[in-house]
């Protein structure tokens, strides 16, 4: 059925998002037009500490089974539902004002390079947080599973952020760099005045997933992260152990590419670690070195591999917090200006769920939302599985 037309252009969107960090839920509202995209309401609902274990389980090869796998999409699913219902509720939004939800899910693996099966080779990614407990919970239209269209058109199935990178930040002056910095670090490229055939985007590495790491194994499970770099600001950056983790080969990899949990997580982590404590450096040293190789990759990535180097650096996510993490990164790019969304009225929290809000805006319209110069498809698609609502929030003829 095509379902365009069957909305109005103007919609009352919700995005949910989880990322590689499996903290919680970000839930962004936003109206969105044609030619306007107002952040009515944001925020982030944690996951319980038992979920969160349980979901990074998941992301272990070793340790996930199939039976977990099954339990925690649908529940996982349900949170969703409640995160927005909570969201709702504190912002004293009507839960029956939302047109549309827009999922990501929670990412617990991803294959962008493929498995060789027989004399193909096979990309995959699984997200779970099943959407039609979403819909059925919230009785709203909810849009979810964004990555399968793009590997299936011959792509790595991310980033996708670059499509609404490029509605809310393309520039007529200023070429533009927007640097998420999530579990993953990302970076969109939008030259001045330039087309969404001309945008360059790629993950440049590990953003907060090493770092987060680092203070859980430190601190034994006390703390997740190292909240605004004081741990980092304490520590000295240990030349020898950076350079030693720099040579990994991902970072010299040409775009379009994408890595995760699997290249970066818990086994890359605790080498780091152990690397550390065998060369004699303190606890503080070692977050401030990892903090220092992420600050690096994305300054390499940019002189690799962007066409030049851009007016404006946009940071978002978690690590726009960690200010000894943006003030490494200003040292290391000083030919930007580094500035966070929140300049531009979006919280560097919500980026990712206000992407997915457009993105939902852009399929329930017939739009093509994914990048194949970021994630290297063989041609524009509409990414994400439609799931109709109950009640009033279904779509006419469903």
């Amino acid at each position: 059925m095509d379902f365009r037309c069957k909305f109005p252009s103007s919609l009352r969107v919700a995005g949910l998002m989880s990322g590689t960090s499996a903290d919680g839920i970000d839930v962004a509202i936003v109206d969105i037009s044609a030619r306007r995209r107002t952040v009515i309401a944001y925020d982030t609902v944690p996951y319980s500490a038992t979920v969160r274990k349980a979901v990074l389980g998941l992301c272990d090869p070793a340790r996930a089974r199939v039976d977990d796998v099954c339990h925690y999409n649908f529940l996982i699913g349900r949170l969703f539902a409640d995160a927005l219902v909570r969201t709702c509720r504190e912002h004293r939004i009507s839960l029956g004002s939302i047109d549309l939800i827009g999922s990501h899910g929670q990412t617990i693996y991803h294959i962008p390079a493929g498995r060789k099966q027989g004399k193909d080779r096979i990309r995959s990614t699984l997200q779970i947080g099943e959407p039609s407990v979403i819909a059925e919970l919230t009785g709203i239209t909810t849009v979810a599973d964004f990555r399968p269209r793009d590997i299936a058109c011959g792509g790595q199935g991310a980033p996708l952020v670059p499509y609404s990178d490029y509605v809310l930040f393309g520039h007529a002056k200023y070429s533009r760099a927007l640097q998420n910095i999530g579990g993953i670090s990302n970076v969109t490229y939008l030259p001045a005045a330039g087309s969404i055939g001309q945008i360059l985007a790629f993950d440049c590495g590990p953003g907060n997933m090493v770092i987060d790491a680092l203070v859980s194994m430190i601190t034994n499970g006390r703390k997740h992260f190292d909240a605004g770099g004081a741990m980092a600001y304490r520590g000295q950056v240990s030349q020898p152990l950076l350079e030693k983790f720099l040579r990994h080969p991902f970072f010299k990899r040409s775009p379009p590419k994408t890595t995760g949990r699997e290249m970066f997580g818990v086994a890359y982590s605790k080498q780091f670690y152990e690397f550390g404590i065998n060369m004699g450096f303190g606890a503080n040293d070692i977050v401030a070195t990892a903090t220092a190789l992420t600050a690096q990759t994305i300054a390499d990535a940019y002189r690799r591999f962007l066409p030049k180097m851009p007016d404006q650096v946009i940071l978002c996510g978690g690590g726009a917090k960690n200010r000894c993490l943006v003030n490494m990164l200003a040292e290391r790019l000083p030919e930007c200006r580094l500035m966070t969304t929140d300049d531009f009225g979006i919280s560097s929290d919500a980026m990712e769920a206000v992407s997915f809000a457009i993105l939902a805006w852009a399929t329930i319209h017939g739009i093509c939302n994914n990048v194949p110069s970021a994630t290297g498809a063989s041609r524009a698609a509409v990414l994400g599985k439609i799931i109709p609502g109950s009640g009033g929030k279904r779509f006419h003829g469903t």
